[in-house]
């Protein structure tokens, strides 16, 4: 059992720790500071990326706001351009029903000016048949009249007098 590595003499102890100082002094003096400005920039990367990702979610939240706020103004400009529209239509209809109106009115007078325009010529047509046929009996009556001598005179004696009287 003399193995010098599990029972190691005093100068194999003391060329392992004269290796494992100048390998620590060197790890200390290379190594460490390597580790430490790799540590230093992966903080620094992880404390950026976690500010952008601060800054991304605050950006997220005033475009969620201003998008809300473009949604709100949009919603009141179709509001006010349907109600504008409904106006439109409404006064277009209106106006529509009133020139309708209108044209109805202007069509029944001049029919009722048309009809009274017919009455008047029927009426008078039928003064000059009345008028005609007056004439034509009174013609006749007195022809009848007339032929008797004595009746005719007795007949215009009467209405010269009436005549002088009027």
């Amino acid at each position: 059992m003399n193995n010098p590595l599990i029972n190691p003499g005093i100068g194999t102890f003391v060329w392992m720790l004269v290796s494992f100082g100048i390998l620590a002094f060197i790890l200390i003096k290379f190594g460490w500071p390597m580790l430490l400005k790799s540590l230093r920039s992966r903080e620094e990367a992880i404390a950026n990326s976690l500010g952008e990702a601060a800054k991304a979610r605050e950006e997220m939240k005033h475009l969620v706001a201003h998008n809300e706020e473009l949604m709100r103004q949009a919603k009141i400009e179709r509001d006010e351009m349907l109600r504008t529209a409904r106006v439109a239509g409404e006064d277009i209809v209106a106006k529509a029903r009133a020139e309708a109106t209108k044209e109805a009115d202007r069509i029944v007078e001049t029919a009722r000016e048309n009809i009274n325009y017919e009455k008047l010529k029927a009426m008078t047509e039928l003064k000059n048949q009345i008028a005609t046929l007056s004439i034509e009996i009174a013609e006749k009556l007195l022809r009848a009249e007339l032929s008797n001598k004595p009746q005719a005179d007795e007949l215009i004696r009467k209405e010269l007098d009436l005549m002088e009287l009027n």
